[in-house]
């Protein structure tokens, strides 16, 4: 597969999160209709949310298929990113996530059957602090999807912000485009644990890894902390040494969940006390 191609998820999610890189805006421009164009045929309200004026990118759709009765309608909506999210300097992820709540719930109150958004987030991720409050929403918004009618394209320009920073805020999406080498950490419904853990975790990635596990701040049950190892396709020892210590400085039980063979062969074999692995059935 190609490092630009989409990545899916091994199995689809309950949800619809995706994290799409850019170089090229008139690219973007192209995936972001196609995705709300899909959001108008399920009956949802939709909103494209632009890093600068709304009206230029409103009257370009106005002469695009599908949507020129949806913008007279309000079925769709163009927003300059100050009227979309609670901040232009560091995000407080609680703050909007309770204003897409909000929002979805308006959509689904006014007869549609929820609300999907796209948005150009690069204004918002420039800085080392932007990046990490905006991932740690990213995580706390893959949580609301559990229960909320909300889809959501986040676009970064990679141009821009470049491929290490692009990847800090996509590996927390069930779904991106930066090839299947970048591993994904995601929430699912609570009857499958706290989240996915899907891809591959090697030497090239263990940073991000830890960095990724600090920001989700994911919440254990009774003490355990459930990770879906479906689609973990491969993980090395130090993965798993990092995961028993994550789990001991927490005093909590990790449990790998549908985790291959040899991942429990090898855990066994490093005598980890803080990790269990259920093999795949």
């Amino acid at each position: 597969m190609s490092k630009r191609s989409a990545v899916l998820t091994d199995q689809p999610p309950p949800y619809w999160h995706l994290c799409w890189a850019y170089d090229d805006p008139a690219g973007f421009m192209t995936h972001a209709v196609e995705f709300l164009r899909g959001g108008l045929a399920a009956g949802e309200r939709v909103w494209f949310v632009v890093s600068g004026p709304a009206e230029p990118i409103r009257d370009q759709l106005l002469g695009v298929r599908d949507f020129a009765n949806a913008l007279l309608t309000g079925a769709a909506q163009v927003r300059s990113l100050d009227g979309a999210y609670t901040s232009m300097a560091v995000i407080d992820p609680a703050s909007q996530v309770a204003a897409y709540r909000r929002a979805a719930r308006e959509a689904v109150a006014d007869g549609y059957t929820g609300l999907r958004v796209a948005a150009d987030a690069t204004e918002l991720v420039r800085t080392a602090a932007q990046r990490d409050a905006f991932a740690r929403y990213e995580q706390r918004v893959n949580e609301m999807m559990r229960t909320e009618a909300f889809r959501a394209m986040c676009a970064y320009d990679r141009s821009q912000l470049g491929e290490s920073a692009v990847a800090e805020l996509a590996c927390l999406h069930p779904e991106h485009n930066l090839g299947q080498l970048l591993f994904r950490l995601y929430a699912v419904p609570l009857r499958r644990g706290q989240a996915a853990l899907a891809g591959e975790l090697d030497p090239s990635n263990h940073d991000l890894f830890r960095t990724a596990l600090d920001r989700a701040d994911l919440q254990p049950v009774d003490d355990t902390l459930v990770l879906d190892a479906n689609g973990l396709r491969f993980l090395d020892h130090r993965a798993l040494i990092h995961l028993n210590e994550y789990a001991r400085d927490r005093q909590v039980t990790i449990v790998l969940r549908a985790a291959r063979s040899g991942v429990a062969r090898l855990a066994a074999l490093l005598d980890l006390p803080d990790l269990r692995v259920e093999v795949a059935r």
